[in-house]
């Protein structure tokens, strides 16, 4: 029966975009769903300001689930986030971060989130968002069931975050978790440097190291010499 329930819900679900006319709508579910709350803005933001990607899945007329991401440039990622992408790309190389997503709990467990999380990858894989290197998100280190659903999408965990949130005034711990698009990489680890060099030593032949090294060093030895010499009369410029 629950699959039945599930198709059949997934048949007359539709996506849409956040309007402003959402705004009363938006803050009653977020006021169910999130233990933060948030500022006046952040909803006028969310439902008119392009730079965010505010979708809503509607069952019957009515959001039973949303997205939001905010798209931006590297350069513009807060402190506790600014290793998540490699140094070699550019400060205009883009980042996705992923605000919030909630499902109406009557409807939970029949993929909506999912449908909702792979209408935004679909969105920042494009051809139009190949700057766009990383997702990201922010998750309470309690939060096991967002944990997981993420986890399960192939999001790994990137940092850890004491005391990230404040919750009715107690701070709280949390986690980064990444998923890399479009090409996108995070900083060498030390053991990626140590397995970089084993690779390059790997390649090359045992017997033929020392020989190496010591052209090397005679190369050095006769560079030494050289400078000791007397000039030539051809060093001289009149």
């Amino acid at each position: 029966m629950t699959e039945v329930k599930t198709l059949t819900i997934q048949r007359e679900v539709q996506l849409r975009f956040l309007s402003p006319e959402d705004i009363p709508e938006v803050k009653r579910l977020c006021a169910d769903w999130f233990p933060i709350e948030y500022p006046d803005i952040w909803y006028q933001e969310i439902t008119s300001n392009p730079k965010f990607y505010s979708l809503a899945a509607t069952f019957q007329a009515k959001i039973i689930g949303l997205i939001v991401c905010e798209i931006k440039a590297k350069s513009k990622l807060n402190k506790e986030d600014s290793d998540i992408l490699a140094p070699s790309f550019p400060c205009s190389a883009q980042v996705a971060y992923i605000l919030s997503l909630g499902v109406v709990v009557e409807f939970r467990k029949h993929g909506i989130g999912s449908l909702l999380l792979d209408s935004l990858l679909c969105y920042l894989t494009s051809k139009e968002r190949c700057n766009c290197k990383v997702a990201y998100l922010h998750v309470l280190s309690t939060n096991q069931t967002a944990i997981r659903f993420y986890e399960r999408r192939n999001f790994s965990a990137h940092s850890y975050l004491p005391y990230y949130y404040s919750i009715q005034g107690k701070p709280r711990d949390g986690y980064s978790y990444v998923l890399y698009i479009n090409g996108g990489k995070p900083p060498w680890s030390l053991f990626d440097y140590v397995s970089h060099c084993g690779s390059l030593l790997g390649k090359l032949h045992p017997c033929a190291l020392p020989q190496q090294i010591m052209r090397s060093v005679r190369r050095c030895f006769c560079r030494i010499l050289s400078a000791g010499a007397p000039e030539t009369p051809s060093s001289y410029v009149s």
